[in-house]
């Protein structure tokens, strides 16, 4: 396949100083102070804090090594991702770059998935935030929570990019205060140097002390690897929000060089303490939930409401976030003519009201699913979505193999950004994806999702395969 000139196409900024408007009809509205937070924040998601004592429990300490293969993995990505968008912003990133590095099958395939994959997600964050909701104010029911907090966000989305980005500049920013704040107080308790702390202050030993580093064998990294890689989804929101921002090469490249320390601090960081802080094998950790049982045993009172509050705010943040994603990515399928050409029109605001309403309503009716039928049709939806995140990352490495080849010829000057170790790195990083999608397979607890998910790729590109060879008789 000829490669195609780089361009400035549809949905994108030029991404040089200066740059203040994109040339789509959408606004600049975000601010790089929005753009930062938006970067920090996209990498904590609710799972972190809602579905780390199960992989604590399975791996022991050893979940360290999985969080960091994980992690490594998305650095990578990001990196790739990073490049690409950084050379030509879009509000359709990787989806966009796709079809002109692969083809239009291939972008149209993966920019439908991830918006698949974001309208479940709009479904599974309300009613997780409906249920903590309900438990503080019993009287309204938790439909009726669910039903609260997406008119909510939906409205900020609709008013305007900027109230988007102010939204998550303060949710994300709790997030992040909560987990510094987790890490400073729980490594003083570790070492004994927090004043009427209740722990032991063990300092590292419960790292081995419960039948060593790795009690459940090396086969356990690979199986925490299936738990925690799902609870990553998200970083990569930041590329998609670059091109509303009032300078985008500069925003993708410094989010895209702080994703090391954030994934550390973040996930390694306050795994790790709350590791030393007990016994991974403790019973706590699994009853009330590795960050709360943490608290609880420094003596922070109310711990378990204090992790509520911040467990909301997560998946308040990433119902925003998810509703932004969905909308700009089915925005710009509508401008490649991909989706209703209504999904591409703007209000005078510079908001894609369409691609927003459109998204929100597929994520009311998977909230009415989950309340109907949560066993059948939830399921399902739930479980064909579940590794698309995977299908995501593996597309953005080979679309990022392609690419390098294009800008290079024709807008050298536009790689501000380089994946390290090129081709190598990139080709590594795609066969780790793979072999965890393989194994995924001989998973008990991961079979079902990953079948279905293929099920779903593969329906979607047989769609998109058809369509473009639709158009090529058509031409």
């Amino acid at each position: 396949m000829s490669a195609q000139p780089v361009t400035t196409p549809p949905g994108t900024s030029s991404g040089g100083p200066g740059t203040t408007e994109p040339s789509d009809g959408l606004k600049a509205g975000l601010k790089n102070r929005h753009l930062s937070m938006i970067a920090i924040g996209g990498v904590i998601g609710a799972g972190l804090f809602v579905g780390s004592g199960a992989g604590i429990a399975k791996a022991g300490p050893a979940i360290l090594l999985s969080y960091a293969l994980v992690g490594a993995m998305v650095v990578f990505v990001m990196r790739m991702l990073g490049e690409m968008a950084a050379a030509n912003p879009t509000s359709g990133s990787f989806s966009a770059y796709a079809d002109r590095a692969l083809g239009r099958w291939a972008g149209f395939s993966i920019g439908w998935l991830y918006w698949f994959f974001w309208v479940v997600v709009l479904a599974v964050e309300a009613t997780a935030g409906a249920e903590i909701l309900e438990g503080w104010v019993p009287s309204v029911p938790q439909w009726a929570w669910a039903l609260i907090v997406m008119v909510v966000l939906t409205a900020t989305n609709l008013a305007s990019v900027s109230s988007y980005g102010e939204f998550e500049f303060w949710f994300a920013g709790i997030k992040v205060v909560a987990i510094g704040a987790f890490i400073v107080v729980g490594g003083l308790a570790v070492f004994g140097l927090l004043p009427g702390s209740d722990n032991e202050a063990a300092g590292l030993a419960h790292l081995t002390d419960a039948g060593g580093f790795m009690p459940n064998g090396w086969g356990t990294i690979l199986t925490g690897v299936l738990m925690v890689v799902f609870s990553f989804m998200g970083s990569e929101i930041v590329t998609l929000a670059a091109g509303e921002s009032e300078d985008p090469q500069r925003a993708v490249t410094k989010a895209t060089n702080s994703v090391i320390w954030r994934i550390g601090v973040f996930y390694l960081g306050s795994i790790l303490v709350v590791l030393t802080l007990l016994p991974w094998d403790s019973k706590a950790i699994t009853k009330d939930g590795s960050y709360v049982a943490a608290l609880n045993s420094i003596g922070i009172p109310h711990a378990g409401q204090i992790m509520n509050v911040i467990v909301l705010t997560a998946v308040l943040s990433c119902l925003n976030s998810g509703l932004y994603t969905a909308s700009r990515m089915a925005f710009s399928l509508g401008q490649r003519g991909d989706a209703p050409k209504a999904f591409a029109k703007t209000t005078d605001r510079g908001v894609p009201q369409a691609a927003i309403l459109g998204s929100v309503v597929f994520g009311f009716v998977a909230v009415w699913f989950n309340y109907q039928w949560k066993e059948t049709v939830f399921q399902f939806l739930l479980n064909s979505s579940g590794a698309i995140a995977l299908f995501v990352w593996l597309v953005i490495c080979f679309t990022q193999l392609r690419m390098r080849k294009i800008i290079e010829r024709e807008n050298p000057e536009k790689l501000v950004v380089r994946m390290w170790l090129y081709p190598y790195l990139t080709w590594a990083t795609a066969a780790m994806i793979v072999f965890v999608v393989g194994y995924m397979f001989f998973d008990d607890a991961n079979r079902e999702v990953v079948s279905l998910s293929l099920l779903v790729a593969a329906l979607v590109l047989t769609v998109a395969v058809v369509r473009d060879r639709m158009a090529k008789r058509a031409a």
